[in-house]
């Protein structure tokens, strides 16, 4: 065997075993191994075993760059805001529309009591979890029941736990036979049974006795949010890991890029002197280290001696392909995370109207199917029917019957919020237009606003009373005077009359039968 084949068989060699050398010529291109593709070796380990070997440092790695990079930090706050915005709001399917009145009014007060650490309310949890899956890749809620003495409109409240509370090398099996992968307890059918998680945060300094407790909690008293990519996923990735490498090294060159700026606008003069003990520009006495600073004064035109010289420094310049280089580098990381690049970096100079809204309708399909898939499936729903049965239990709400058959008060819908357009009047008219032809109901279009429809209705109809009782008129006070019609004051007008005025005016004139 030559010395190219032992590198070959070598070069192959990858983790989950060896691939064959002698793939055939006519084979699937990606699964060659020619001479171009030798170096390029895969792994076909499952996304379970990559997160548990690599989870720790990518999420670590993943927060610090939206820490101190401005395109990950403003790319998240994007994500944010287009994806919960002002929050994705219930309006319960009840039938009975007093009783819904008093579920929308219960839940409205209790969501300002909602969050455990007393930080913001239901809605700023939202937008706390889907920061936490795009920076960490996942995010945990923990149900904390209350005491009816302690006073909240429903004795339940929520606690988020970042995705470092529950350790990713805690893999065994129990006295019991389950089995715990990655700080999750599985039963024997696969069922999740329970969470092992750090009582303290690991990565707390402040936290005094932390000293790594792990306690068990139930499954039903947890929700974990995350994306699932692949089947069988049971811990989540970063939503900006595909774009991490990107920018920190991007970050570094921009950081190069920004100190050889600086280094060239330090203007400095080297001066060449035929004897060291010359004074060529009034220059100072040299230091301890020999050198001697001199100044320059404005107009100054100094005479030299024979040999003497100065000399002044002329370091390169950034050069003119810096910014393409940056522009193509952040589309490549606006297309690893999925944020149009005028999201990321905020330059506007060269987009349009058709721009802007291509990218803008692309990002909103894939939050979209976030927003419904998995902020909603995995927060919004549960927390929605945790807290009716803890209103029903305590007596915050009455429902007769819901032990029985709960079915008939947990239906709703999750309202999300308003997206703005780039031309308004153009989508209020092409909205008018569907509801006219019967292609689009009124309701769909006040909850593409944001708004429940029953409570919409109802401040209308509201509003409309209150103007009739002040009195008020909006809009124009009085009609304008239409002027008479030419027939009419044509109509009286002799013939001869009437066709001279048709000769100025061709509308002027009319007939009861006009010539064909």
């Amino acid at each position: 065997m030559n010395l190219f084949s032992r590198l070959t068989a070598a070069l192959i060699s990858v983790a989950g075993g060896r691939l064959s050398a002698a793939a055939p010529s006519g084979g699937l291109e990606g699964a060659m191994m020619h001479r171009r593709l030798i170096a390029w070796r895969a792994t076909q380990e499952n996304i379970n075993g990559l997160l548990a070997s690599g989870g720790d440092v990518l999420r670590a790695r993943a927060r610090q760059i939206v820490r101190s990079n401005p395109y990950a930090s403003n790319a998240a706050d994007s994500f944010v805001a287009n994806a919960v915005g002002t929050g994705i709001k219930p309006s319960s399917l009840v039938a009975d529309q007093a009783l819904k009145d008093i579920i929308q009014q219960k839940w409205l007060a209790w969501t300002d009591e909602a969050d455990a650490d007393g930080l913001t309310d239901f809605y700023g949890l939202q937008a706390m979890a889907a920061r936490a899956m795009f920076e960490a890749g996942e995010c945990f809620i923990r149900f904390r029941p209350r005491r009816p003495s302690d006073g909240l409109t429903v004795p339940l409240q929520l606690q988020l736990l970042e995705a470092e509370m529950l350790p990713l090398n805690k893999t065994e099996t129990t006295s019991y036979g389950n089995t715990i992968r990655c700080g999750i307890e599985f039963d024997g059918i696969g069922r999740r049974v329970a969470y092992h998680f750090f009582r303290k945060h690991p990565g707390d300094s402040t936290e005094q006795g932390n000293t790594g407790e792990i306690v068990r909690v139930p499954a039903s008293e947890i929700l974990h949010l995350y994306r699932p990519m692949r089947p069988g996923q049971i811990r989540g990735m970063p939503w900006i890991a595909p774009a991490l490498v990107k920018l920190f090294l991007l970050d570094q060159y921009d950081d190069a890029e920004l100190d050889r700026k600086k280094v060239a606008a330090l203007f400095a003069g080297f001066i060449t002197k035929a004897a060291p003990e010359d004074n060529v520009v009034g220059e100072s006495a040299a230091d301890s280290s020999g050198a001697a600073i001199a100044g320059l004064s404005p107009g100054t035109m100094q005479v030299l001696f024979p040999g003497e010289d100065i000399k002044f420094s002329s370091p390169a310049d950034v050069g003119g392909s810096y910014e393409m280089f940056q522009y193509r580098t952040l589309l490549s990381i606006a297309a690893a995370l999925g944020v149009p690049y005028t999201n990321v970096t905020g330059d506007l100079k060269a987009a349009n109207y058709s721009s802007i809204r291509a990218g803008t309708v692309e990002f909103r399909r894939r939050l979209q199917q976030f927003q419904f898939a998995t902020l909603v499936f995995q927060m919004c729903r549960p927390i929605w029917l945790r807290w009716e049965q803890t209103a029903a239990l305590s007596g915050a709400l009455s429902l007769p019957g819901f032990a029985t058959d709960p079915s008939r008060y947990t239906p709703v819908k999750w309202i999300t919020p308003k997206w703005e357009w780039v031309d308004p009047l153009k989508d209020r008219q092409a909205e008018k237009i569907a509801q006219e032809m019967g292609w689009k109901a009124p309701s769909d279009i006040i909850e593409e606003e944001g708004n429940d429809v029953d409570e919409t209705y109802r401040r209308i109809a509201a509003d409309q009373k209150r103007i009739q009782t002040l009195g008020i008129t909006l809009g124009p006070t009085a009609a304008p005077a239409q002027p008479a019609p030419k027939e009419a004051a044509n109509a009286n007008q002799p013939d001869d009359q009437r066709v001279a005025a048709a000769e100025t005016d061709p509308d002027a004139i009319t007939t009861e039968n006009p010539a064909p």
